[in-house]
């Protein structure tokens, strides 16, 4: 079983405050995790490729086919402010210049 420490230790890397009841539970949960892991290294995995898959997997995104796009002309008549060619937007910095 894991011990409150290590729950400790481990909520204090995750940035949590645990309280009493909450490190039980969690030093039980972390427990079965590790269990479960543990009964999966006993496996023999020898044959089995790192990247298999149950079912077969195929790509199913579309070909990637060079087509023209929007003038920028048509583009910038989405835009409230234009300037310059391009989009108009307010300032995020504080500078001196505006």
């Amino acid at each position: 079983m894991v011990s409150h420490d290590d729950v400790k230790y481990v909520a204090r890397l995750a940035r949590l405050k645990l309280a009493g009841p909450e490190l039980e539970r969690y030093a039980e949960q972390l427990s079965g995790i590790l269990d479960h892991i543990n009964k999966i290294a006993e496996l023999d995995l020898e044959e089995v490729k790192p990247t298999s898959h149950v079912i077969s997997i195929t790509n199913v995104f579309r070909e990637d086919t060079v087509r023209p796009s929007a003038p920028p002309a048509a583009a910038l008549d989405n835009g409230p402010e234009i300037e310059s060619g391009a989009f108009r937007v307010p300032p995020i910095l504080d500078t001196e210049e505006q």
